[in-house]
């Protein structure tokens, strides 16, 4: 045995201060399929324009890049979740790893990206669908979307596991259609298309610089595997379900990833030609197969973003906000769970009600709303390594340096790359966001708001 294993360890923390309220039912398969859908198996349909020309036409690249630098940080999600299963992700691992003040900045942080995701992606489902049925307004799609996903949300996790199991494959086979007809147009020549690495390695365009500023734009794909985490307290097959769950759904959906944008860089090799990136996949796809195919991607795109996406977002956050309110750290109606479906169903409503606001507001600003997304979650990343160090080699006097030392050093440096690469105006809202943090956290102090937990 290398050390201290985690479950010997954490085994005294196992045992946590909160009466089970929400519903145990999920296995490790409703786990990944979660995990799954949170990502998006067909995610670069909608940011391949931006990921391709950002990267010098090397996306493949790109997404192997940030594949591998969020496992270092699905490693330090498993063990947490070993030590601590319960629900709030980075907010509860930082909180008892580090401090209950360090807890609540990296909740703060994390708030961040899962309050503005859902209204991102239901705006970019809706521009989709408005476009192709220009009669129904925008906001109005947007909606559609947050009235279906709150009323399934509300319903039960095990609804929602549900729909997300019929999602997934859905996405899975227009995936698989686009890959079939884009390998056929390849063998075919089809827009001087040809088999080649260029989309993972071009040396006349290699910058590491360039790559990793795709790379932080990439990354907005793998976000949603740490989601898996805020259902801790809904898992029947252990803690340890969490961590795996959450790097076998990185592996899966980082791997098709890869192989779709790969296929798409060949049918379209001059990357740069793309009048509009924004719909430069639909492009792609309408020359590898016909109006049909384009279509087609267009809409898996809105109703994958508009529905599956932002459906376990909305799940996520939800516990987030369950998590911190019953810390008294935010208002406690959104600790109210429903009598009949054990679900936080005020903060599921609450994250709704927030939609509708930010939707109407953000409606012609999509870039701005999406650029403080990521700075959200890659900075609670940065807290969730450190708590992994804190926690078991400080604290716990833990010997195993490789999983509890190196791995977390790592997956910081990393992630931290990519930080650095952040464009200026995401790190300019998201430290308006952190200056409002702290003063929050200033005001609770005042008022002497202590979670009533004896945290290390």
């Amino acid at each position: 045995m290398m050390g201290m294993e985690p479950s010997t360890a954490a085994k005294a923390d196992i045992q946590t201060p909160y009466r089970q309220e929400l519903k145990r039912s999920l296995s490790f398969w409703d786990l990944l399929i979660y995990g799954m859908v949170f990502m998006v198996p067909i995610a670069p349909f909608g940011i391949y324009g931006s990921v391709v020309q950002g990267s010098n036409g090397m996306i493949a690249l790109a997404y192997l890049i940030g594949m591998v630098g969020m496992i270092f940080t699905a490693l330090s999600y498993a063990r947490m979740s070993e030590a601590f299963p319960i629900a709030g992700s980075v907010y509860s691992y930082a909180q008892r790893g580090i401090n209950d003040s360090v807890g609540f900045i990296a909740g703060w942080l994390i708030l961040l990206d899962y309050i503005f995701i859902p209204a991102l992606l239901y705006l970019v489902s809706a521009s989709a669908l408005h476009d192709m049925v220009p009669q129904i307004p925008l906001f109005v799609w947007s909606l559609i979307f947050i009235v279906i996903n709150s009323v399934i949300n509300i319903r039960g996790i095990e609804f929602t596991a549900k729909a997300n199991k019929i999602i997934v494959v859905l996405e899975l086979i227009i995936l698989a259609i686009f890959l079939l007809v884009g390998v056929m147009a390849i063998a075919k020549g089809v827009n001087g298309a040809e088999l080649t690495v260029k989309p993972l390695y071009d040396k006349n365009h290699f910058s590491l610089g360039v790559v990793m500023g795709a790379v932080s734009i990439a990354v907005l794909s793998f976000l949603g595997f740490d989601g898996i985490s805020t259902l801790a307290e809904e898992t029947k097959d252990g803690s340890k379900s969490i961590g795996k769950a959450c790097i076998y759904a990185l592996l899966t959906v980082g791997a098709l990833f890869i192989i779709q944008t790969w296929v798409a860089a060949l049918i379209w090799p001059d990357f740069k030609s793309f009048s509009n990136p924004d719909v430069a996949f639909y492009q792609i796809a309408e020359v590898a197969g016909g109006t049909w195919l384009k279509y087609l991607t267009i809409l898996a795109t809105a109703l994958s973003w508009g529905i599956a996406n932002s459906l376990v977002a909305q799940a996520a956050i939800s516990r987030i906000l369950f998590s911190m309110a019953r810390d008294r750290k935010l208002p406690s109606f959104l600790a109210k769970i429903h009598p009949k479906y054990q679900t936080p169903y005020l903060g599921t409503i609450a994250i709704a009600a927030i939609s509708i606001v930010v939707t109407a507001f953000f409606a012609s600003k999509i870039g701005m709303l999406s650029s403080v997304v990521n700075f959200g979650a890659l900075s609670s990343f940065l807290f969730l390594h450190l708590s992994v160090i804190n926690y078991f080699i400080r604290k716990k006097k833990s010997t195993d340096y490789v999983r509890h030392l190196i791995l977390p050093i790592v997956g910081f440096v990393v992630i931290g790359y990519v930080w650095i690469n952040l464009d200026l105006l995401s790190k300019k809202l998201g430290f308006i966001w952190l200056g409002i943090g702290i003063v929050y956290l200033i005001a609770l102090k005042l008022m002497k708001r202590d979670t009533g937990l004896k945290l290390e």
